[in-house]
């Protein structure tokens, strides 16, 4: 199964891009051995659209656009289910086990996922109640991504 996080807005240089980067070569070295046929980054711009909901809108539809077909879409949403890196994993293991081709990440802007959007995803998952910014978002998912393959390799890492 190939991961493929499509994520509103650029990472610039410094920590978040440090840590992302780090995050997700640390999957490539574990995803490999586990059946993981690969891991895809894409940021798309944020819209310059005016309007909150036009900007939303047009996110959603450059985020789908690079969706490979038939893959299973998570929603990184603050409404999204709080769901542990145990059952994260499970997720992970449970597509990869069904032969499920690719898995889309998908990570918002300032604005949010538009309604349509969280209505494909498969899952919604959120990183707590708490309000983050899309970049540590981001971040914190890689590391999901990536304590998701320790924990289905039962690499210690993941001390859960």
């Amino acid at each position: 199964m190939r991961l493929v996080v499509i994520a509103i807005g650029r990472l610039k240089q410094g920590p978040e891009r440090e840590l992302a980067d780090r995050y997700r070569g640390r999957f490539d070295d574990i995803g490999r051995k586990l059946g993981f046929r690969g891991f895809d980054v894409h940021e798309i711009p944020e819209s310059r659209a005016r309007d909150a909901k036009q900007r939303i809108r047009e996110e959603a539809a450059a985020i789908l656009a690079l969706a490979p077909e038939g893959a299973v879409l998570v929603a990184l949403d603050e409404k999204g289910k709080n769901i542990d890196s145990a059952a994260f994993a499970d997720h992970l293991g449970r597509w990869r086990d069904e032969s499920v081709t690719s898995t889309v990440f998908a990570v918002g802007g300032a604005d949010g996922l538009s309604p349509e959007l969280r209505r494909k995803a498969r899952l919604s998952v959120a990183f707590g109640a708490a309000t983050w910014p899309h970049q540590i978002v981001r971040v914190m998912l890689l590391e999901q991504i990536y304590r998701a393959a320790t924990i289905l390799a039962g690499h210690p890492y993941h001390r859960g």
